[in-house]
């Protein structure tokens, strides 16, 4: 609410005292106000019409080139001169934002068809600043010359300028399709535009079968538009279904890397070289960041890169050894770094009416279809006006002809002859004014043929455009042709229009980098009772030449290779993961497995075995607790290693089993069995457990695992397997007391003394 105050002021246009105090809630002002900014952003700044693909900077960057007639045959003006005409005329911002826009659409590695022809340093690929303006010079390209055809023939409306002393225009007649073509970018409040170049003979082709079938699906249209073609090339990777559906909701994005190949360096030595980098990544940043993976030894297999670009890209990079293979370590460096990065699309554009949405592929190009039909039919209407202004004026030209003597008298004789022509002959006062002021050397007979051959001329155009006007077919069919004209001025046989980007799959190349670049060996992982590990070359059978330390003895001994991980259990309930790679090589007696891991000193290794992911284990505590874990679940990424079992007191992790079949047979320290389903026991990734068996003295002292069909066996002292007779006898429920064990089984209580994993 308005406070007027005592002193008579001066009112605003709003009625409004100059000075009047205004009084409004704060939530009100600022939600209003802040709404106004948002609006201001979204339809001036950020995001890009659908007609023309332009945002206002850019579109007055292109009117005030074309004022200034700096056309493509034309020579270049300073970019200072350029910068200061749309800054006084039409954007009322600052120049370096201005000149930023100007350099943008000259850039041919960030504009796939260059709107402007920039001369001098206007920046490059590695994320060089342009020059001053005032050391620079531009002008139009054919692409930028032809989204301001017809400007002058009343093909779109204009508006008053920021300072309402000119007009600009609200819209170009975009006679090249240029939003899908350059695409754009722009962050606004609350939403954002993202859309990468596409190629535009592809896009008009396309926009030619949208013609022909208006109701055509997304799904056809990319049988046209491939997909984004950026200045940069590159390969995308992205699979067919996901970029269909990235053009069929507007959102989404492509998986694009750089476009490598092998040299090959002589005598069996080669280097990979990148020749195309992905589109918005800066060269000399990303030779930056792969210099600090081979410093920080990320990835193993490259020992340089060097940058020897020169106008094309060309970065080496050095494998560590010639027997990398040059796919595999390209794979591990696409992960790690920006030569594979993601662009995104998401088409969020202000329509006809400048109400911001996100449209389909379909929807944008249609879009583009119906601005140019009516660009069409405003330039036939201004044409058709002109047309009729003209015959006007031969049709009297022509009853001056055919009365000559009689027109010559008149203007002779008479005192008013305009208005006794207009009387004599029907005249209007236009035509009586052009007779009037014709020259006695049109009189002749040639001048008479050449106004007849004219408007003969016109009045067949005028029958055309007459009929273009009120029929749809020939709209299109005109609209056709010049979607026609544009793609064979961007071809794929011409050098700007010919794809840079191409398409491929991801290569069937699972990459893990921890172990990408280890040869791979056949090893024998050994490790003592006292917890002394080593890794012998080869595969052993025979164990007896071993030597330990004094009175230590084997404990675990594990074929394996130098590429795989080995897990190791302990009393404490945790799993400790090491790479093969990293052991100590058997010379000696190896090194202690504290060394390698952080175990407690009151705690021990109870099992060692490699790294399956697809086995199933069983853990099982001295208390009779114990659960199935899948081995996928159990890998430590640090030497802490990964608790899994929890064990307090006096209790310890006694076991770990694979899962080899269909039952599960534990017996305690009473020598009581009990055989039960494997089903009855969880899976869980950590825990205590659930109770395997009921003991009332004792504990666990064996688990074992076998199928139903093989029956329950065990071995004696003599290594000698034999069998559990009537073993069903034993089975019951999990948790249960079970039964004593028949005679003749292991003193030990256990099934299998020597059974490692």
């Amino acid at each position: 609410m308005a406070k007027t105050p005592k002193t008579k002021s001066k009112s605003g246009d709003n009625g409004v005292p100059e000075n009047a105090v205004i009084e409004e809630h704060f939530d009100t002002a600022l939600s209003s106000r802040y709404l106004a900014y948002a609006l201001s952003t979204i339809t001036q700044r950020a995001l890009p019409d659908v007609r023309d693909g332009l945002k206002p900077v850019h579109r007055r960057i292109l009117y005030a080139m074309r004022q200034l007639k700096l056309n493509p045959e034309n020579a270049h003006k300073k970019c200072a001169r350029i910068v200061g005409d749309v800054m006084g005329q039409y954007h009322p911002h600052g120049d370096a934002s201005i000149y930023d826009a100007l350099v943008k659409l000259s850039q041919s590695f960030s504009a796939r068809y260059p709107l402007v022809d920039g001369q001098g340093n206007f920046g490059n690929i590695d994320g060089d600043s342009p020059a001053a303006m005032r050391y620079t010079e531009a002008k139009m390209t054919a692409a930028g010359v032809a989204l301001l055809e017809g400007l002058d023939e009343d093909a779109v409306d204009f508006i008053a300028t920021y300072n309402e002393e000119d007009e600009e225009p609200l819209v170009l007649p975009a006679g090249f399709p240029n939003l899908l073509a350059n695409g754009s970018q722009g962050i606004a409040v609350g939403m954002a535009t993202s859309i990468p170049p596409h190629n535009a003979a592809e896009l008009c082709n396309a926009a030619l079968h949208l013609i022909k079938t208006p109701n055509a699906r997304v799904e056809t249209l990319m049988n046209f538009v491939l997909g984004p073609d950026l200045p940069t090339g590159g390969i995308i990777v992205e699979p067919k279904e996901s970029m269909l559906e990235t053009y069929r909701t507007g959102k989404g994005g492509f998986k694009v890397r750089a476009r490598w190949n092998v040299e090959d360096t002589g005598r069996g030595q080669y280097q990979i070289i990148i020749t195309e980098i992905p589109y918005q990544v800066q060269k000399s940043r990303l030779i930056e960041k792969l210099a600090e993976i081979i410093e920080q030894k990320k990835s193993p297999g490259l020992v340089d890169v060097r940058d020897e670009s020169a106008e094309d890209i060309r970065i080496v990079l050095e494998p560590r050894s010639k027997n990398i293979d040059p796919a595999l370590l390209m794979e591990s460096l696409f992960k790690i770094s920006e030569l594979e990065s993601r662009v995104s699309l998401n088409m969020n554009v202000l329509d006809a009416t400048r109400t911001p949405r996100v449209m389909n592929l379909r929807s944008v190009l249609q879009s583009w279809l119906d601005h140019r039909r009516e660009v069409l039919l405003r330039r036939s209407h201004q044409r058709l006006a002109k047309i009729a202004d003209r015959l006007e004026v031969l049709d009297g030209y022509m009853i001056a002809f055919l009365n000559l003597d009689e027109v010559i008298r008149i203007i002779r004789f008479e005192d008013k002859p305009k208005q006794e022509l207009m009387r004599a002959f029907s005249l209007t006062e236009r035509q009586a004014d052009a007779i009037l002021n014709m020259r006695l050397r049109a009189l002749n007979k040639l001048q008479e043929i050449e106004i007849k051959g004219e408007h003969d001329k016109l009045s067949l155009e005028r029958d055309e455009l007459n009929m273009l006007v009120s029929t749809d077919s020939l709209q299109w069919e005109a609209i056709a042709e010049q979607v026609r004209n544009v793609r064979d001025i961007y071809g794929p046989k011409t050098e700007l229009g010919a794809r840079r980007t191409t398409f491929d799959v991801t290569p069937d190349i699972d990459v893990d980098l921890s172990t990408a670049f280890i040869t791979k060996e056949p090893i024998t992982v050994v490790m003592s009772e006292k917890g002394w590990i080593r890794a012998m070359k080869g595969k052993m059978d025979d164990f007896t030449g071993l030597k330990f330390k004094e009175g230590d003895k084997l404990a675990f001994a594990v074929p394996a290779e130098t590429t795989d991980k080995i897990i190791i259990f302990a009393t404490n309930g945790k799993f400790y993961t090491i790479g093969a790679d990293k052991l100590p090589g058997g010379r000696g007696n190896g090194e202690p497995i504290r060394l390698l891991v952080d175990m407690e000193n009151d705690h021990s290794p109870i099992g060692m075995f490699v790294h399956n992911p697809e086995r199933e284990l069983i853990v099982a505590s001295t208390e009779g607790y114990g659960f199935r874990v899948s081995e996928a679940d159990i890998i430590a990424s640090t030497r802490g290693g990964r608790k899994t079992l929890n064990v307090k007191g006096n209790a310890e992790a006694m076991r770990v089993i694979e899962v080899k079949g269909d039952k599960i047979a534990t017996i305690g320290e009473n020598r009581k069995i009990l055989v039960f389903d494997v089903e009855e026991l969880p899976i869980m990734a950590r825990g205590k457990g659930v109770r395997l068996q009921k003991f009332k003295d004792g504990g666990l002292s064996d688990i074992t695992t076998f199928r139903a069909e093989e029956g329950l066996t065990f071995l004696d002292t003599s290594a000698r397997r034999n069998e559990v007779p009537e073993w069903n006898l034993l089975e019951g429920k999990r948790a249960q007391a079970g039964r004593m064990a028949p005679r003749g089984f292991s003193r030990k209580s256990s099934f299998d003394p020597s059974r490692g994993l």
